[in-house]
């Protein structure tokens, strides 16, 4: 998560004319294939992108290209492909989109994308994304982001698997999924600004953001709590996204969804400090994940061997059954609020 604060600026909304959806759970279970997002999955995959080798996967710099390797290996190992339209999974973005003043310069970068067609309304985009950059490394130590957010960064690997084995069993979504990788988040949030001006798909036709940024530690006050997640900005622009996101931890998962950050009032004002933020200015409901500060967040102790690995896999699958209903719901969600 980005860690300088950033003023709220006004919501920009499109006119998106459409229906009401269902809050229903839709009929098809996805209880087989979520269940397929594990603590062991998780662990195998955080142990890489959070390692020494990829020292801190500053933006830009080698680490974060490797990071990015390892990402779209195992993309192509179970046969996800990079998006329709694109050539490769990467979205280049020129060093110079990174300016900032009194900021350092950054090297040119990428988002890394990944994409599993829908069946019924291919043309409808959920976007579920991840920041897989971090800060690098600081007198000699590496800052190894495991938590923030080499933990959202591999679950959208698990998730991609996840609904890859539903497509395989004639399950697939309805709609279709691009998986989002964004670099340059802890300088900015640029890369999910690049692509949220540069979209590969057009902005009036994405249903809906899933942002999961930090869910893999217990945070300050949460420290005896095995079964919570915060949510965040799920309501602020739809009603329809808040409910069915409740509807399916209800039926599916049973976690504990605390709001206690998506308060208006919230002086840490982390509704703005992630990348959804990104996609709600441009009048696309998104909810974020998160699991709040902890000692470790922003530094060099925030390691692999740190994460409470059930936990994260649950959150995971919390993230996979939302996904599954917006995917798959009659109508998407509709714009019902102005974000504020």
């Amino acid at each position: 998560m980005k860690k300088i604060l950033y003023s709220s600026i006004g919501i920009l909304l499109i006119a998106i004319a459409c229906s009401s959806t269902s809050t229903n759970v839709s009929n098809n279970d996805p209880k087989p294939y979520f269940k397929t997002i594990t603590a062991e999955n998780l662990s195998k995959h955080l142990y890489i992108v959070a390692s020494d080798e990829m020292e801190g996967r500053n933006t830009g710099e080698p680490g974060q290209k490797k990071a990015g390797e390892y990402l779209i290996k195992h993309y192509q190992s179970i046969g996800v492909p990079f998006p329709k339209g694109a050539t490769t999974y990467y979205q280049p973005i020129p060093s110079e989109f990174f300016k900032k003043a009194f900021s350092p310069k950054l090297g040119d970068s990428e988002n890394i994308w990944a994409f599993i067609e829908g069946s019924e309304k291919p043309e409808e985009i959920l976007v579920i994304s991840a920041h897989y950059d971090h800060v690098g490394m600081k007198n000699g130590e590496v800052y190894n982001g495991a938590d923030d957010d080499g933990s959202g960064t591999v679950a959208l690997l698990e998730l991609a698997a996840a609904f890859q084995k539903a497509k395989k069993e004639g399950n697939g979504p309805k709609r279709s999924i691009l998986f989002l990788h964004v670099t340059g988040e802890e300088h900015g949030l640029h890369g999910s600004r690049f692509y949220a001006e540069n979209p590969l798909f057009p902005i009036a036709n994405t249903i809906a953001n899933i942002n999961i940024d930090m869910i893999g530690r217990r945070g300050y006050g949460k420290e005896q709590n095995d079964n919570y997640v915060y949510v965040i900005g799920s309501d602020r622009l739809s009603t329809d996204l808040h409910k069915l996101s409740e509807a399916a931890n209800t039926k599916y998962i049973g976690m504990e969804l605390d709001y206690k950050y998506n308060d208006l009032d919230d002086p840490n004002r982390f509704y703005y400090r992630s990348d959804h933020y990104n996609f709600a200015k441009k009048g696309i409901p998104a909810i974020f994940y998160f699991n709040g500060v902890h000692d470790d967040y922003h530094k060099a102790t925030d390691t692999a061997d740190k994460i409470d690995y059930p936990q994260m896999a649950k959150r995971a699958q919390l993230a996979f059954v939302v996904a599954w209903e917006l995917a798959n719901a009659a109508e998407r969600p509709k714009v019902d609020k102005d974000g504020k």
